[in-house]
């Protein structure tokens, strides 16, 4: 009697602050001015206790943006090992043929130097990149036509070069450098356009003939072929590199190209969409399937995803798509899956961390970093999912979605904030 007194004693506390944390999230809800017009879902779970301590609408779907991210981020985990597979390729006769693997790192200007660029350098084969296994549409489904100039929205290819885009820079606003060289005579003075814009569909770029901002730096997408590849490879290499689409028969090889954290990082830290793509293509070719990322997504549904709460519409990589939708409920156990997959301190160190790093760092100032999460932009969408460490060291995993709203921004951001703020202080 006297034990079971005492236990019931120790526990009385942990009870307590569970059952607070899902009244504290059920008052601020509810009489939050900010969340009143919206559509708000939230779920809160204790790895250690194995127990959700909150829920609300979390069995609700919702608009996710980046957060579908995680899932991209997941479905990499479990195929990929510490280093991308950056090619595939085999002899034949004289001819070295290659194939892509979705590998974005080749010449990328923010990733490491990719392995594959020496390895293509120094063979003394001809060079011939077979496109026999790539069927992908360039854009993902329920993508903006119109954002096709802009920087977030680069093409989905089998072997990306340069990440397919050109960057353009301007220390002073008036001298323009491009990129790589290749597309410097592409780009010519248009006294009809302002700032620096793409044909829609060609690689024709123009400029403004005023000024532009000094110390501009913009990257375009380029519209992607494999016939461009070939040039991109032929000038970054300096040796010439034909195409074939024949489909060749035995043992492909695989050259690696860069740490698989580099890739990850950058992935979910400044939320690269181009890298998410290209992490699904790379899930796909790791399993022997088509460079497609419908088949790559259908396959990882049905198997390492098979055990999900509620079945998420899932449609690209890196949450482009409004076609998407997820729960938080779903998006809390994805994150406990991920959890199993990886040390909690390499994990950490890959997302954003709150008030530090990448789409958090103006989140959270002032405070040690005590969320490590994934963020999800889109225009009346604000979501935010991944791991809060209380002040007593616990770590739980949380989502927080928010759709359909027509105050700033900012406003929302705040909110959040202060809601998780209050929930690493109550636990």
């Amino acid at each position: 009697m006297q034990k079971s007194f005492y236990l019931k004693y120790l526990l009385l506390p942990l009870l307590l602050s569970g059952c607070s944390v899902a009244r504290y999230i059920h008052k601020e809800v509810k009489t939050s001015p900010v969340l009143a017009q919206h559509h708000v879902g939230i779920s809160v779970y204790d790895s250690a206790r194995k127990k959700t301590l909150a829920s609300y609408q979390d069995d609700h779907y919702f608009t996710p943006a980046s957060n579908t991210k995680l899932f991209s981020f997941y479905a990499a985990l479990t195929a990929l090992g510490d280093s991308v597979p950056g090619l595939e390729y085999q002899l034949q006769d004289s001819v070295l043929v290659f194939r892509g693997t979705g590998d974005p790192s080749l010449l990328h200007p923010d990733l490491p130097t990719s392995a594959v660029v020496d390895f293509l350098k120094n063979r003394k084969e001809e060079l011939m990149f077979s496109t026999a296994r790539t069927d992908n549409p360039a854009y993902g489904p329920g993508w903006s036509w119109d954002d096709y100039n802009d920087y977030y929205q680069a093409e989905r290819s089998p072997l990306p070069v340069h990440g397919n885009i050109a960057r353009f820079t301007s220390p002073s606003g008036l001298y323009v450098r491009v990129q790589p060289e290749f597309w410097q005579d592409s780009l010519d003075l248009d006294t009809t356009v302002l700032g620096l814009v793409r044909d829609r569909h060609s690689n024709h770029f123009r400029r403004s003939v005023n000024a532009l901002p000094a110390g501009l730096e913009q990257d375009i997408p380029v519209r992607t072929s494999n016939q461009l590849t070939a040039e991109l490879l032929s000038y970054g290499l300096k040796k010439k590199v034909t195409l074939t689409e024949q489909e060749y028969a035995g043992t492909w090889k695989t050259v690696y190209s860069i740490p698989s954290d580099s890739l990850y990082k950058r992935m979910m830290e400044v939320s690269d969409n181009m890298m998410a793509e290209q992490t699904m293509l790379l899930y796909a070719a790791a399993h022997g399937l088509p460079l497609n990322t419908t088949e790559a997504i259908e396959h990882a549904q049905r198997g390492i995803l098979a055990d999900l709460p509620d079945r998420p519409l899932w449609r690209d990589g890196s949450g482009l798509s409004r076609y998407n939708l997820f729960t938080p409920r779903t998006m809390v156990a994805l994150l406990g899956k991920i959890a199993k997959e990886i040390p909690q301190d390499r994990l950490f160190n890959i997302l954003p961390a709150g008030g530090k790093s990448g789409t958090l760092r103006t989140m959270f100032k002032g405070q040690e970093a005590f969320v490590h999460a994934k963020t999800g932009s889109l225009t009346n969408v604000y979501c935010l999912s991944g791991y809060l460490v209380t002040k007593r060291g616990r770590v739980l995993y949380f989502s927080f979605m928010n759709n359909n709203f027509i105050k700033p921004t900012s406003e929302i951001r705040s909110e959040v904030a202060r809601i998780l703020t209050g929930i690493r202080d109550r636990y």
